[in-house]
C-alpha cells in the first residue's frame, strides 16, 4: 500500500508540476497578446520609416555643451512595453521621470478585463504601458526599474509583419497549449477517480491497523523478551470461544509457537457487561446513561422495559395521540433494514435508534388513554353510559321519595343552567362504567375536579409503589453481595419507614374508596385532614374513616420513630463491632475472586464473611491483603447522609410523583383546547362555507397536534419520566459507579479513531 501511494504521490506531483508550468506559459501569452493589441494603438507611423527610424532634437533648442552631434545621430529610439499592476502605475511614472531625467515617454492604458498572475494565482486589474528612450544607458534604467516593479514585460515588435507574425504565433501556441491542458486534466483526474476508489478501503485497512498496534502496545513483554503477555477481561461464557479462536489464529498464521490462555485472581473489580439486543439497547442506554452498574449489581433496565413507557403513558394518556406515535414507531421498526434510516440526520437518528421505546410508549398511551376514556380530548362511549337521567324525573318515584331526594321536574329542566345528577336516587348510577371513565364525565361540569381528584390519588400510589420496589430491589443486591446485615439495619427501616407513612396513605386512599358509597359519601372524613392528625394528635375527638383509627396510626409512629435511629447508627454500630472483635482476610464471590481494600465497610465485612460461610474459602494465588485504619467516623457520616437523605427524600420523591397528575391535566387541556379552538369552529360554520373552511383546519389541527402535542408534549413526558427513574427510582437502589466493559472491536472504529488523529 505504501509503495503503490509513493507511486501515485510522485506520478501526481509530476503532473501536477507541468501542469502548473503550462498554465503559467498560458498565462503569460494571454498577456502578451493583450499588450500587443493595446500597444497597437499607441504609436501610429509610416511603415517605410519604421527599420531605420531616429529621432533627433530640434538643434536650436539643445545645448551643444552636452553632447557632440555624432553621439546624438548614435541615439536611435527604443521601446520597452509590459504590463503593471493597478497599484504600482503612479509610482512607477514617478521613478521613471526621476531617474532618466525626462528622456522617457510613457504610454499607458487600463485593460479591460482583470487577469491572473501567473506568479501569484490572483485576478487582479493590469496597466498595459509602452516606455520610448533613447539611448542604451537610458534603456538599462527603464529595465530595471521595470524589474523592481514586477512589471511583467515583453518584447515589443518594431515592424508591422514582424507584430502579424509575432500575433499568429501567439494564437496558434495558446491553442495547443489549451489543449495540452485540457488532456493533462482529464489525466489528472482519471489517476484521482482510480485512487479515489481505494481511498475507503485504504482508510479502514488503516484504521485496523492503527487499532491492532495500539492493542499491542497495551500487552507487556515476558522476562525473556520474545514473546507479549496480553491481560484481558473475558466473560466465563466466552473462554472456550477464546481459546477456540486462539488456536485457529496461531494455526492459520503457521506461528512455531502456539498462543495460549491461563485464567489469573485479581484484586480489582471486573468491568459490567450487559448483553443486549435491538428490543433492549434502548431501554439499557437510558440507565447507563445514569451510570453504568458495578459489577453483578440489580440492573434497572429490565424493570424499565415496563416501568418507563407505563410511566410515560401516565402523563400522556391520550388513545388517539398514542395510537399515532404507536404507528410511527411500528413504522420505523418494519423498515429497520432501511440504509437510509441508519444514514439519516441527527433527530432523525434518535428517534430511530430508540424505536422499541416509542412503540412501548405508544402502546401503552393507547391503554391509559383507554382508561381515561380520551381521544384527541373527547370521550368514546363504547359500551355505553353507566348513568340514566331519566331516573332523576319525580314521576318515575313515589311520591314518598320525593322528600327524601332532590329530583328533577319539567320547572327545573327548562330555567336551571345546571343540572345535577344524584347516584343515591335509585336508577340513576346503574354500575361502573366496564373500562375507564365513564363517558358522561366528558359532558360534566364537574370534570376537572372529578379527575383531578382521582389523578393525584392514582400518582400518589403508583410513586409510592415504584420507590418501594426498588427498596426491594435493594434487598437482592445486599442478598448477592453477602451483606446480610444491610437488610437488618438498613432496608427493613427503609421500609418500615417508607410504609408506615406513606403506605398507610394508601390505605386510607383505597379503604375511603372501598367503604364509602353514594349514600354515606357526605360524612366520608378528608384523607388530608386524617393524614395531617395522624401527626398532630388533636384533643378533639375526630370521626375517623375506622374504630381504633388512633391507636393504629400511633402504633404506626412508633414504629416509624423506631425504625429512624436504627436507620442512622445501626449499621455503623454493628461494622464497628465486628472490626473490633474480627480480623479481615480474601473474600471470595462468585464469578471471581475479590482482595481489595475498597472501604471500611468492605474491611469490616470481611470478618463477617466468615462466620456467614463456615470457612474461610481462599482461592490458590490469593494475597492476604493487611486492613487498612478503620474510620468509625467516616462511615458514621456517610450513613447519617444517606439516611437523612432516604428520609427526606421519601416526601419529596412521594410528591414529585404529582408530576404525572400534573402533565396529564396539562396535556388534556391542551389538546381541549386545540379542538375547541380548530375543530369546533369548523363544524359550527353553516354547510355552505363549513365544508371549505373544514379541510385547512384539519389540516392546522394536524400539524399542530403532531408538533405540539405529539414532539414537544411527548417530550417532555419523556423527560419527566427518566427523572422519575434516575431520581426517584434508582437512588434507592442503584449506585451506578460501575465500568462498561468495551471489548475490542472493529465496529468501534469509527468512534476510537477519527480521522484527527494520527
Amino acid at each position: 500500500m505504501q509503495e503503490q501511494l509513493q507511486k501515485l504521490e510522485v506520478e501526481l506531483r509530476e503532473v501536477t508540476k507541468n501542469k502548473e508550468k503550462l498554465r503559467k506559459n498560458l498565462l503569460e501569452l494571454i498577456e502578451y497578446t493583450h499588450m500587443l493589441r493595446v500597444t497597437k494603438t499607441f504609436v501610429k507611423r509610416n511603415v517605410e520609416f519604421e527599420p531605420t527610424y531616429e529621432e533627433f532634437p530640434p538643434l536650436e533648442n539643445d545645448s551643444l555643451l552636452d553632447y557632440s552631434c555624432m553621439q546624438r545621430l548614435g541615439a536611435k529610439l527604443g521601446f520597452v512595453s509590459g504590463l503593471i499592476n493597478q497599484g504600482k502605475v503612479e509610482a512607477f511614472e514617478k521613478m521613471l521621470w526621476r531617474v532618466c531625467k525626462g528622456y522617457t515617454i510613457v504610454t499607458y492604458a487600463e485593460l479591460d478585463e482583470p487577469l491572473e498572475d501567473p506568479e501569484t494565482g490572483e485576478v487582479i486589474k493590469w496597466y498595459v504601458f509602452l516606455i520610448s528612450f533613447w539611448g542604451e544607458q537610458i534603456g538599462h534604467k527603464v529595465k530595471k526599474i521595470c524589474d523592481c516593479y514586477h512589471c511583467h514585460v515583453y518584447p515589443y515588435p518594431n515592424t508591422a509583419e514582424e507584430r502579424k507574425e509575432i500575433q499568429e504565433g501567439l494564437n496558434t501556441r495558446i491553442q495547443d497549449l489549451y489543449t495540452v491542458l485540457h488532456k493533462t486534466e482529464d489525466y489528472l483526474r482519471q489517476v484521482l477517480c482510480k485512487a479515489a476508489e481505494s481511498v475507503y478501503s485504504h482508510v479502514i485497512q488503516v484504521k485496523k491497523m492503527k487499532a491492532i498496534y495500539h492493542m499491542l502496545n497495551m500487552c507487556s513483554f515476558d522476562v525473556t523478551n520474545k514473546c507479549l503477555i496480553a491481560e484481558v477481561w473475558c466473560p466465563e461464557a466466552d473462554l472456550h470461544d477464546l481459546r477456540r479462536a486462539l488456536e485457529q489464529g496461531s494455526r492459520e498464521s503457521g506461528a512455531t509457537i502456539p498462543s495460549f490462555m491461563n485464567t489469573i485472581p485479581t484484586k480489582e473489580t471486573p468491568p459490567t457487561l450487559i448483553r443486549t439486543n435491538k428490543f433492549t439497547e434502548g431501554f439499557q442506554n437510558i440507565v447507563d446513561a445514569y451510570g453504568v452498574g458495578s459489577y453483578r449489581e440489580v440492573n434497572p433496565a429490565l424493570f424499565t422495559i415496563i416501568t418507563f413507557p407505563f410511566l410515560f403513558a401516565v402523563m400522556f394518556g391520550d388513545f388517539g395521540h398514542g395510537f399515532v406515535m404507536f404507528l410511527f414507531a411500528l413504522l420505523l421498526v418494519l423498515n429497520e433494514n432501511h440504509p437510509r434510516l441508519n444514514q439519516s440526520q441527527e433527530i432523525m437518528r434518535m428517534f430511530f435508534n430508540g424505536r422499541y421505546i416509542l412503540l412501548l410508549m405508544g402502546l401503552f398511551s393507547v391503554y391509559t388513554g383507554l382508561i381515561y376514556n380520551d381521544c384527541f380530548s373527547k370521550s368514546v362511549n363504547l359500551f355505553g353510559s353507566g348513568w340514566n337521567v331519566s331516573a332523576m324525573y319525580s314521576s318515575s318515584h313515589a311520591p314518598a321519595e320525593h322528600r327524601k331526594m332532590v329530583l328533577w321536574n319539567d320547572t327545573i329542566v327548562r330555567h336551571s343552567r345546571v343540572l345535577q345528577l344524584d347516584p343515591s336516587v335509585p336508577g340513576v348510577f346503574q354500575g361502573p362504567y366496564p373500562l375507564g371513565i365513564d363517558p358522561i364525565w366528558n359532558l360534566a361540569t364537574n370534570r376537572l375536579t372529578f379527575l383531578n381528584s382521582f389523578k393525584m390519588k392514582m400518582s400518589v400510589i403508583l410513586g409510592i409503589i415504584h420507590m418501594t420496589f426498588g427498596v426491594i430491589l435493594g434487598i437482592f443486591n445486599h442478598l448477592h453481595f453477602r451483606k446480610k446485615f444491610n437488610i437488618y439495619l438498613v432496608s427493613v427501616p427503609e421500609l418500615l419507614f417508607m410504609l408506615c407513612i406513606f403506605g398507610y396513605l394508601i390505605f386510607m386512599i383505597v379503604y375511603k374508596w372501598l367503604v364509602y358509597s353514594a349514600e354515606t359519601s357526605r360524612v366520608a372524613p378528608s384523607i388530608l385532614i386524617e393524614f395531617i392528625n395522624m401527626f398532630l394528635f388533636p384533643a378533639s375527638e375526630t370521626n375517623g374513616l375506622y374504630s381504633g383509627q388512633e391507636h393504629v396510626q400511633r402504633l404506626l409512629l412508633v414504629v416509624t420513630a423506631l425504625s429512624v435511629p436504627v436507620l442512622f447508627l445501626g449499621k455503623p454500630l454493628f461494622l464497628l463491632w465486628l472490626h473490633n472483635g474480627r480480623s479481615c482476610f480474601g473474600v471470595s464471590r462468585s464469578g471471581y475472586t475479590l482482595i481489595r481494600k475498597d472501604s471500611e465497610e468492605e474491611v469490616s465485612l470481611l470478618g463477617s464473611q466468615d462466620i456467614e460461610e463456615g470457612n474461610n474459602r481462599m482461592e490458590d494465588g490469593c494475597r492476604e491483603m493487611t486492613c487498612e485504619e478503620f474510620n468509625f467516623g467516616e462511615i458514621l457520616m456517610t450513613q447519617v447522609i444517606h439516611s437523612i437523605e432516604y428520609c427526606l427524600g421519601c416526601i419529596s420523591n412521594t410528591a414529585s410523583y404529582l408530576r404525572l397528575w400534573a402533565l396529564s391535566l396539562a396535556h388534556a387541556q391542551l389538546s381541549d383546547v386545540l379542538w375547541t379552538m380548530l375543530v369546533r369552529v369548523g363544524l359550527r360554520v353553516d354547510t355552505t362555507y363549513g365544508v371549505l373552511l373544514l379541510l385547512p383546519v384539519i389540516a392546522l389541527f394536524a400539524v399542530l397536534t403532531i408538533f405540539i402535542l405529539l414532539i414537544m408534549e411527548g417530550l417532555s413526558a419523556f423527560l419527566h419520566a427518566i427523572r422519575l427513574h434516575w431520581v426517584e427510582f434508582q437512588n434507592k437502589f442503584y449506585v451506578g459507579a460501575g465500568t462498561k466493559f468495551v471489548p475490542f472491536s472493529f465496529r468501534l472504529l469509527s468512534s476510537k479513531f477519527s480521522d484527527d488523529v494520527a
